[in-house]
């Protein structure tokens, strides 16, 4: 149950977004940029952005993003959907492109302290492949989920146990991306 009066029965933070669309609108607008426009010079996929941000997540230990960045994953990546639960597992072991990786590294080290994004492990990114904007984007989706993350789990919102909920809300930010709920 939500530590405040939500007044809605949407889960994660659709509740919150429910309950203060004026701070809700501009956290969604930054959802839809970051895991959907992106960079000018990125080359991350909408898929790869998702994963990123379901990586952060359980980074975090929030199930709530985890599995819904991870079910928009899986639908982003189609019949590669595979790769989502190997980089979940083991992002060291999944078959992942080098570059991914070295993004993983990176989004791992702004997650756990952001002060150990060191010139060498953005180097490493580079040296993958990386462009500017894909590390840029890497740091700012992975510092904008631990925010996210925070936001959910402080407050306590829904999180649902069926695999099926995830699914569907993995398709709707599949294909509308981050919109604004309406309110029932």
């Amino acid at each position: 149950m939500a530590h405040i009066q939500l007044n809605n029965d949407a889960p994660g933070i659709r509740s919150l977004v429910l309950y203060r669309p004026d701070t809700g609108k501009p956290l969604y607008e930054l959802a839809q940029a970051l895991l959907r426009a992106g960079s000018p010079d990125s080359t991350l996929t909408d898929a790869e952005r998702e994963l990123i941000a379901a990586y952060v997540s359980g980074l975090n230990c929030t199930s709530f993003c985890r599995n819904s960045h991870a079910a928009a994953a899986r639908y982003l990546y189609g019949q590669e959907r595979d790769l989502v639960d190997q980089v979940l597992a083991d992002p060291e072991t999944a078959a992942v492109s080098g570059k991914l990786n070295a993004l993983l590294v990176i989004a791992r080290h702004v997650t756990e302290d952001a002060r150990t994004v060191s010139e060498a492990v953005a180097g490493a990114a580079r040296a993958a492949g990386a462009t500017d904007g894909d590390i840029h984007d890497t740091v700012l989706i992975a510092a904008s989920f631990c925010m996210y993350n925070r936001y959910v789990d402080g407050l306590a919102t829904l999180t649902p146990t069926d695999p099926a909920a995830y699914e569907a809300m993995g398709e709707r930010m599949g294909t509308l991306g981050y919109v604004l709920p309406k309110p029932h």
